[in-house]
């Protein structure tokens, strides 16, 4: 499992924590558990009655839905210094998205009761509770506008943009090589889309020269991308 400075570094990235000092964070980590789970396990169904808050490690968790027509929608991932399962602890609610493991994942476990004790002793926490809700809300609201207004080669400018500024600032850089870490079915899921879907819009940034394909590895351009991502 992840070493006590792996875990110090990966409280300042993580959004639910960011905002809390040294003090606070050592309080949270005091209170998290370590779990691990290897590729394609169920981490929680939708309608379970979990009540625990997870941050990601190690390796990525898809976060979805069945549709009425029993298709899956994905319409997030959690990669590492993430939260997700926050919903359901908060309200004490049946969990609203099915959670599984892509690859072999590493997670810390804040229940529900410790969450609560956290609440009423760790100066701070209700703030970065409340701010990091806030991101969410704004974070739903560009993904629902995304899939409503925008093409697909749009969304998946915009996606690769934010996974190039994960791995570096990309302010001044003009190109970046970073590893997708997903297969086009995934991604399909992602954005909202078939996988045909968005095999032909990676194609179509290829011819334009905002990507070059390399296996799991992909060349970005990121001026292009930034031109494709402000079209409509």
């Amino acid at each position: 499992m992840t070493d006590d400075a792996e875990l110090n570094g990966l409280m300042t990235q993580a959004g639910f924590f960011t905002s809390l000092d040294d003090d606070a964070r050592r309080a949270v980590l005091e209170e998290m558990r370590p779990v691990s789970m290897d590729s394609g396990k169920s981490i929680f169904s939708r309608g379970d009655e979990s009540k625990e808050l997870y941050l990601v490690a190690k390796g990525r968790v898809r976060l979805s839905i069945l549709s009425a027509e029993g298709r899956e929608l994905s319409f997030a991932h959690a990669g590492i210094g993430e939260v997700f399962g926050e919903i359901a602890m908060l309200d004490g609610l049946a969990r609203t998205a099915d959670a599984t493991a892509i690859g072999k994942v590493e997670v810390l476990v804040l229940g529900q009761a410790a969450f609560r004790r956290l609440l009423d002793g760790t100066p701070g926490f209700a703030g970065a509770v409340i701010q990091f809700l806030c991101l969410r809300l704004r974070e739903a609201n560009l993904q629902l506008e995304g899939v409503a207004l925008h093409s697909i080669e749009v969304r998946l400018a915009r996606y690769l943009l934010g996974l190039c500024s994960q791995h570096a600032p990309i302010q001044d850089l003009e190109e970046l090589t970073i590893d997708i870490g997903m297969s086009q079915g995934e991604l399909a899921l992602l954005l909202g889309a078939s996988r045909p879907k968005v095999n032909g819009a990676l194609m179509e940034l290829e011819d334009q020269g905002a990507v070059a394909r390399d296996g799991s590895s992909m060349r970005c351009n990121l001026d292009e991308l930034r031109a494709i991502s402000e079209m409509e």
